[in-house]
């Protein structure tokens, strides 16, 4: 799931990130975005060829053959990870509400220092 959010996976938190970074970059310049654009698709290539090699790949080290799934504590770790991943790739709102504020100050200081 992770990786997936990393790729910008619909429905996970990296998308949010990057589809609002792509509109951004595409309103600023036609080639940033396509250089932006290029940079997560290689960035997606490289995330699910290291998924692919790590989980279906040959086990080199005999010692890792030993381990297990994961016990009740990892999941109990992992739970809010994976939820709060999945609910701000759904509803990104609960954490923009939060910044809103901070953003648009930040904006009024940006325009105001450039005379725009």
């Amino acid at each position: 799931l992770f990786t997936m959010g990393n790729v910008g996976l619909p429905g996970t938190s990296g998308f949010v990130g990057e589809i609002l970074t792509m509109t951004g970059a595409y309103g600023v310049s036609t080639w940033t975005a396509i250089f932006a654009a290029t940079g997560v698709i290689l960035s997606a290539v490289y995330a699910l060829s290291l998924y692919r090699r790590v989980i279906f790949g040959e086990l080199t080290n005999p010692a890792l053959a030993e381990i297990g799934d994961l016990d009740w504590r990892e999941v109990a770790i992992f739970a809010p990870l994976i939820a709060s991943t999945l609910y701000l790739g759904i509803y990104p709102a609960a954490i923009f509400d939060l910044t809103q504020a901070s953003v648009d100050n930040l904006v009024a200081l940006y325009s105001a220092a450039i005379g725009a």
